[in-house]
């Protein structure tokens, strides 16, 4: 707990100064001495360009002078806008700290509210998830959903492109399948919205492939999204004991040299390049051949959250979706931890809530009870005052003892302020509950949700127009 203008905030840290160097210099041992390797000649080209680097065929090793200067040129303090242009939310140093969550990503079924059976994801699912993100408040950002099955594979990424744009004003954060796709996207979305360039509310989402590969793909969409001025993601995934070591210092440390190489390759694209680099560490569990999280996990994202902090650069970290057989207490209590430690440390953006089964199924129910949990989370990390006018002496006073403060001034004026009232199963007694005829939790969820979900596909019906015209420069395109 700490003392900050009066107000005891709690925190969570899990690495020390000393700890974060270490951490930095492992990286620099393994990008100096095993290097990368470099899968497209393009990128290779840019890390000819400079001495920093040595190359011996597609490996490059890196010179920590180098990474020290790319950390020192890549941007602290990063600003995104909303579709319309009003500002959005701030990554980085000197903002409030606040963890921003979004949902998606990239699901190939969909599960039904209620049932929990899973169908194919289609186009609809993708316009009426992405009207859900963007009317439920504790959701900064709408992530690519799911991959719609009622699209051709070749242009799954442009519809999907269209459908999220009519259907939400808040940043997007898109991952692309495609390769060679991305110059094609950003053409869709200057024809539909007007020059995006610059804009911060179009956010590409790329990965390296773990252990240290730059692949083509992902090189070719930050070439990309570089020289139009997008601010992208940077983000590894690990699993521990299949393509990372199994111990979590070990994790740590592969994952940070993997961020700390795709940080130097942006700025040897263009220096002053805005990137967002992050980790989504999990365990890989032998028997199951998938991957899960772990209290072990969990640490590894909070301490890749303090080594961006350590570099002063924005962060990007898992979500805790993925493991859940639906919005099952399996699911809910991943998503409580992961959550909870996200806001409590210095994790800045968390983009992809609301899948189960190792994110291939998108779960409109999990959405909505994550941004329930959400919600509480940041009521618990906005603290208490201790100032003294809150704390109001003078009144405990003048009360004195025996007294009750139900109709005390300090009371009746909190009552007039927002209400921390959980807004899915209302605080009853016993007795009420009894009443009601014995109310089960869960029911009263799915239809809370199914209500939610209706008028988030009704909604999602007004926006057809804009879709329509998107629809007519894809097949322009």
């Amino acid at each position: 707990m700490q003392d900050y203008e009066g107000n005891v905030k709690p925190s969570l840290n899990v690495l020390s100064k000393e700890q974060k160097s270490r951490v930095h210099n492992y990286s620099l041992e393994i990008l100096r001495k095993s290097g990368i390797q470099v899968d497209s000649e393009l990128a290779l080209e840019y890390f000819r360009k400079t001495d920093g680097t040595k190359i011996d065929g597609n490996r490059v090793y890196i010179q920590p002078e180098l990474i020290e200067h790319c950390i020192s040129t890549s941007p602290s303090l990063i600003s995104f806008k909303k579709k319309t242009g009003k500002n959005a939310f701030q990554l980085g140093l000197g903002t409030d700290a606040t963890t921003r969550f979004g949902i998606g990503v990239t699901n190939s079924n969909f599960q039904e509210i209620g049932t929990n059976k899973v169908i194919p994801f289609k186009r609809a699912h993708t316009q009426s998830c992405t009207r859900l993100g963007d009317m439920l408040s504790g959701y900064d950002m709408v992530s690519t959903i799911g991959i719609p099955s009622d699209v051709s594979p070749d242009k799954v990424d442009l519809y999907n492109l269209v459908d999220m744009y009519a259907n939400t004003d808040k940043p997007l954060v898109v991952l692309l399948l495609s390769d060679n796709i991305m110059a094609t996207a950003v053409e869709l979305l200057n024809n539909l919205h007007g020059d995006i360039s610059g804009k911060g509310f179009i956010i590409p989402y790329v990965n390296p492939i773990t252990p240290l590969i730059l692949n083509e793909s992902t090189t070719q969409k930050m070439i990309t999204s570089i020289k139009n001025n997008l601010p992208i993601i940077f983000s590894n995934y690990g699993m521990s004991g299949g393509t990372t070591p199994i111990a979590g210092g070990g994790t740590l440390a592969l994952l940070n040299a993997e961020l700390l190489a795709g940080l130097v390759f942006s700025q040897l694209v263009k220096e002053g390049s805005e990137l967002i680099l992050g980790s989504l560490p999990a365990a890989f569990h032998m028997s199951s051949m998938v991957s899960s999280y772990t209290p072990e996990s969990y640490l590894v994202n909070i301490a890749c959250a303090e080594m961006m902090d350590y570099y002063n650069i924005p962060h990007c970290g898992t979500s805790g979706s993925g493991i859940g057989w639906g919005p099952d207490i399996n699911a809910s209590g991943d998503l409580w931890m992961n959550h909870f430690t996200s806001i409590m440390s210095m994790a800045g953006m968390v983009p992809f809530v609301g899948g189960n089964f190792d994110s291939k199924a998108f779960s409109p129910t999990l959405a909505i009870i994550a941004d329930n949990i959400i919600k509480r989370v940041r009521e618990f990390t906005r603290g208490f005052s201790i100032a003294e006018k809150e704390v109001n002496l003078k009144e405990i006073i003048d009360l004195g003892p025996g007294a009750d403060f139900l109709t005390s001034s300090s009371t009746l004026e909190a009552l007039h302020k927002d209400s921390p009232e959980n807004e899915i199963w209302p605080v009853i007694s016993l007795e009420e509950w009894i009443s009601r005829g014995n109310p089960d939790p869960d029911k009263v969820f799915v239809e809370y949700s199914k209500e939610i979900f209706e008028k988030a596909s009704r909604e999602s019906e007004k926006s057809m127009e804009t879709v329509r015209k998107g629809e007519e420069i894809i097949r322009s395109l």
